[in-house]
């Protein structure tokens, strides 16, 4: 950690909760500036890489029109200066289409973690990684 202040990880840290903060707030206005304009969102559950604000803003925005109730609590996290880490809990109702998914009206809880890389209190990178199966088995795509 040499050449990191304590003010740096600080700030990455509250970067963190923000981000879970905005999420569940379903405030996208609050949530990009917390990027850089080039950042790379990587939902590797899903398959999905977003490339930018524009294109995270979207992705974003769809998730919520599929799950208008949706939450991240935040379980654990830390940064260390240049990267860091978020275990957090998911839950939302189900309440409207997403690809492969018709509307079911059931509620999810999974688990999850984001892995952040930073560019100063700038996420540069964010990478997803959560519970699909559970996910699935909650809305009845596959068995229990």
């Amino acid at each position: 950690m040499t050449g990191v202040s304590n003010a740096s990880i600080h700030d990455q840290e509250r970067a963190i909760e923000a981000w879970a903060e905005y999420w569940s707030a379903h405030d996208m206005g609050r949530l990009l500036p917390l990027f850089t304009g080039d950042v790379i969102h990587d939902e590797v559950t899903m398959g999905v890489v977003n490339r930018g604000t524009a294109e995270l803003r979207a992705f974003g925005e769809g998730f919520i029109s599929g799950f208008p109730d949706v939450t991240f609590e935040l379980q654990s996290r830390f940064a260390n200066g240049t990267s860091g880490v978020a275990e957090w809990i998911m839950r939302g109702t189900h309440r409207g289409d997403l690809p492969g998914l018709p509307l079911t009206g059931k509620r999810v809880e999974v688990r999850g973690a984001s892995i952040f890389e930073f560019a100063g209190d700038k996420i540069r990178r964010c990478t997803d990684y959560w519970d699909m199966a559970t996910f699935l088995k909650q809305l009845g795509f596959m068995p229990s």
